[in-house]
């Protein structure tokens, strides 16, 4: 079976909410809701073929788009290869060109239905926020390091790797425990490195060293992503479908100072096709999530540049 390629838009405004059509009748898998996008024809580029599918659908015209993510899916008669890009700046106000309908929706709590399975994984990637923390209760000191997480709690942060290698197992469920009561207010989501069972009994994400996904033979349930630093990490990640990767060191970092920085341009190469979102990570600051974006990224990663700012 051949496999077509299309190109997709996910349009989100400021207030994080997407747009989606529902596709009319007289086409295939009519009163269905999908992201926009269309067919890249022949002798354009998937960025050309973005620009005009949006215009011929809604009279939109494309200001800003960046590489996001890259997924096939079989369906009956047909697989599609869609090639995803968030778009954050354009022009005009969507309309009805096919006789479509359109909404704006949150991907936490979508109001329409049904959604085309092959878009199914794109609404959870994108609940998973552009920034990503890092716990750096070791350096700070303990009260320092809550007292700043709740700062970025209150500030928008909402999604948090626990990683404390040096805390005993009692030490770390007090912490863990700690940390748990302080985002609930916030529905922030925790991830515990390295520790299955205690991610269990807390209700937290996994996240994975690199040698653990080497080991992996089983995709644990939940929210689960992955530290990679080559191609062949990132596609044991993108083997098993995890929730997202790290991807680093992309800048120097203090963590690592004898590592060899990826640089922006092998970072994107490596990224280029990602089926999952992918987190910069490594000497990260605020003001590089723009450039990540530009790269293909979902985001950033930070250890301590996130907590200086809270």
């Amino acid at each position: 079976m051949s496999v077509v390629d299309a190109a997709v838009a996910v349009l989100q405004d400021a207030s994080g909410q997407v747009l989606l059509a529902q596709r009319p009748e007289g086409k295939g898998w009519a009163g269905w809701w999908e992201f926009p996008g269309g067919k890249i024809e022949q002798g354009e580029s998937a960025q050309q073929a973005l620009s005009r599918e949006l215009m011929e659908e809604l009279g939109m015209q494309v200001v800003q788009a960046y590489p996001w993510l890259t997924r096939e899916h079989a369906y009956p008669d047909k697989t599609v290869r869609l090639h995803f890009f968030m778009v954050r700046e354009w022009q005009g106000e969507p309309q009805s060109l096919e006789n479509q309908r359109w909404s704006w929706q949150h991907p936490t709590h979508l109001e329409v239905s049904p959604l085309l399975p092959a878009n199914q994984a794109i609404i959870n990637a994108l609940c998973l926020p552009n920034i990503y923390a890092i716990s750096n209760l070791q350096e700070m000191g303990e009260q320092a390091f809550l007292t700043a997480l709740q700062h970025a709690f209150a500030g928008g942060l909402r999604l948090l790797q626990v990683r404390e290698k040096h805390l005993g197992q009692a030490a770390l469920e007090q912490l863990l425990s700690s940390i748990c009561a302080m985002a609930a207010p916030y529905q922030a989501k925790i991830v515990l490195n390295g520790d299955a069972e205690l991610a269990r009994t807390f209700h937290c994400g996994l996240h994975l060293a690199s040698p653990q996904l080497k080991q992996l033979r089983q995709r644990p349930a939940g929210l689960c992503g992955a530290s990679c630093h080559n191609l062949a990490e990132l596609q044991l990640a993108w083997h098993w479908q995890l929730d997202y990767a790290l991807l680093s060191p992309v800048n120097l970092t203090r963590s690592h100072p004898d590592a060899q920085p990826l640089g922006w341009q092998a970072f994107r190469q490596l990224i280029q096709d990602s089926p999952i979102p992918i987190y910069a990570l490594g000497g990260m600051r605020q003001q590089d999530l723009i450039q990540a974006w530009q790269a293909g990224a979902h985001g950033i990663a930070m250890q301590r540049e996130i907590w200086n700012a809270a």
